[in-house]
């Protein structure tokens, strides 16, 4: 991502703002939103076909499947209202806007995920001492169609994965989804050439085991960005090499880098320059050479540098690294 344009001014400091784009352009997760309202349309229509099913075959599996789905339901609509919220504009106090939303909704989306898998597991574990009647051939049809509704989905946020979390942990709920459909139709075919209806339990059991993982990668990557963690692709000895070699840069501190939601990486940065770049009027060709490195060999989208002379180290704060 190149860096749009750098520029300073002198005030006290010379201050730096490079970005490869501005705060108010949509983010990558609202180009999904009509996917987003798609898939959520599809995933209540498998819900309510799946709990009506499983009251009438007394599938435990095709139940879990049932809970699986109404979680990616609401996973799926906070995702949606995330991602319609962070379009919203900055104003007031909000300086990046409703942006940070789609992080808290991947949040309780993992949190719901976790939850529902813990159910089905407790639940699972003890009908395997008594696994009940099952009607396989309700059961068959209904997972027959929650497969083909679950590919849908996975073709339709396939393209926006990459981009956003709330996308990304939507196609992995989806994907999860289609996995447990797959396994209650194996179960269903069981019982019904078997007879072994605790096929059925198995089923369930495989479903929550699917599903604890996907709930921890996503609390896992969504509580990175909340701590402010720096981006994975983003290496601050990287960074900071990088910055060392523009001319007339002979130090860097206060060095930070952070995410404020999908796809929008921030990056800020001291910048000590030599007292002669700064006597020779200098500090805005240092601020565009930094800029374009840094935008040329990092995926950074905005960047802000403060450019400080060398004597100025001696008024930094205690804290500052």
């Amino acid at each position: 991502m190149g860096a749009g344009h750098a520029h300073g001014h002198a005030h006290g400091h010379a201050h730096g703002h490079a970005h490869g784009h501005a705060h108010g352009h949509a983010t990558v997760a609202g180009a999904s939103r009509g996917r987003l309202a798609v898939v959520l349309g599809l995933t209540l229509a498998v819900l309510v076909a799946e709990v009506v099913g499983a009251l009438v075959s007394g599938s435990l599996a095709l139940l879990a499947d049932a809970g699986h789905m109404a979680t990616d339901a609401l996973g799926v609509g906070l995702a949606l209202g995330a991602v319609t919220l962070a379009q919203r504009p900055a104003r007031g106090r909000r300086t990046f806007g409703w942006q940070r939303v789609e992080i808290l909704a991947t949040v309780a989306n993992g949190l719901l995920l976790a939850v529902v898998a813990v159910v089905v597991l407790v639940e699972a574990v003890r009908r395997i001492a008594d696994p009940p009647e099952i009607t396989s051939g309700v059961v068959l049809a209904v997972a027959g169609v929650g497969l083909a509704a679950n590919l849908t989905g996975l073709a339709l946020l396939h393209r926006g994965r990459r981009g956003s979390l709330a996308v990304r942990g939507a196609h992995l709920e989806v994907l999860g989804d289609a996995l447990g459909s797959v396994a209650v139709l194996v179960a269903a075919g069981v019982v019904a050439l078997t007879g072994w209806t605790p096929a059925d339990t198995i089923a369930a059991l495989l479903i929550g085991c699917l599903v604890l993982p996907r709930a921890w990668a996503l609390l896992r990557e969504s509580l990175d960005v909340l701590l402010e963690a720096a981006p994975r692709d983003v290496d601050l000895d990287e960074v900071r090499a990088h910055v060392l070699g523009v001319e007339g840069v002979i130090g860097v501190h206060d060095l930070h880098a952070w995410t404020i939601t999908s796809g929008l990486p921030v990056l800020s940065a001291h910048v000590v320059v030599t007292d002669e770049a700064l006597a020779a009027g200098h500090g805005g060709r240092v601020l565009d050479a930094l800029g374009t490195c840094l935008g040329d060999h990092f995926d950074v989208a905005h960047c802000t540098f403060q450019i400080e002379a060398e004597a100025h180290a001696g008024h930094e704060a205690p804290v500052h690294d």
